[in-house]
């Protein structure tokens, strides 16, 4: 059964990110980007804080030197900290340069600790002149843009054995597989999955310990699984139009948070909320970037 655990109404949440604890402690890291706010949901207690931000995050993911996280604000990557009064900018980390109008827009770390995130054009419905986002990859060896031609860049996710990566174009309505090799280079490139209709447009999404692909379907409201083939294997209905990410957590990872946004869906009541299922299957730890 899928339950509503935080009756908040994010404009946009996304960036879902488990952070595990001893026992029954562990939270779950979300934001809301056009609110800029970071939210903070405590498993044990069932509660959840807030903060503002200077600039609309994104993502953020962990640091293997546990040091806080590198956090995706929308014009730059950063070292960010948790406190307890809330987050902290330490520096700035890394400013790719992008066209005028574009953010970033969703990321993922790679079993061997490599940083993949996109970005994306926010005038990009408006202007119709899609293409401007690009897929890029930060480790030790730096900055690169890797790929591009995106409308709307998001939802990178591995598979178990780190071989293959998978990346959507939310405007195109497409889901990319890539061959990922061990120095990170990428080849191969495919239509791994296309929406069509009802389906909405595949937002972000995360994979299980068997391989499956769980998908947000951003206007298609539910999160659906697929067989490393591309089938169809399941289908979750949400009471929320534009679901907008998912990640497994918990301390046995065998629950999937999914975010949602209330942005343009004034109408439905359980828009923005943050939801959780146990869906029969683990999820994956999330991997430290360690670059």
């Amino acid at each position: 059964m899928i339950q509503r655990i935080w009756r908040g109404r994010a404009q946009l949440g996304g960036g879902p990110l488990w952070c595990p604890g001893q026992g029954e402690a562990g939270r779950l890291l979300f934001v809301d980007i056009l609110r800029r706010a970071l939210y903070v949901h405590d498993f044990a207690s069932g509660t959840t804080r807030g903060w503002p931000l200077e600039e609309a995050c994104c993502w953020l993911v962990p640091r293997a030197d546990g040091d806080g996280f590198i956090a995706g604000l929308a014009s730059r990557l950063v070292h960010l900290r948790l406190e307890e009064h809330g987050p902290r900018i330490v520096d700035d980390w890394v400013t790719p340069e992008e066209p005028a109008g574009n953010r970033f827009n969703d990321a993922a770390v790679d079993t061997l600790g490599r940083l993949w995130f996109g970005s994306m054009s926010e005038n990009e419905q408006e202007s119709g002149e899609p293409g401007q986002g690009a897929l890029y990859r930060l480790d030790g060896a730096g900055l690169r843009r890797v790929d591009h031609g995106y409308g709307v860049a998001n939802g990178p996710a591995v598979s178990p054995d780190g071989r293959t990566l998978y990346h959507s174009d939310t405007a195109a309505g497409i889901v990319y597989a890539y061959e990922l090799a061990a120095d990170g280079e990428l080849t191969g490139r495919r239509e791994h999955l296309r929406f069509h209709g009802a389906q909405g447009y595949p937002d972000g999404m995360t994979c299980d310990v068997e391989g499956g692909l769980w998908v947000a379907h951003w206007g298609g409201g539910r999160v659906s699984r697929f067989l490393p083939d591309g089938t169809l294997d399941e289908t979750l209905l949400l009471p929320a139009s534009r679901v907008t990410s998912c990640a497994f957590g918990g301390p046995e990872l065998d629950q999937l948070y999914i975010t949602t946004a209330a942005d343009g869906r004034d109408q439905e009541a359980l828009a923005g909320s943050l939801f959780r299922v146990a869906p029969g299957v683990r999820g994956l730890a999330s991997p430290m970037f360690s670059a």
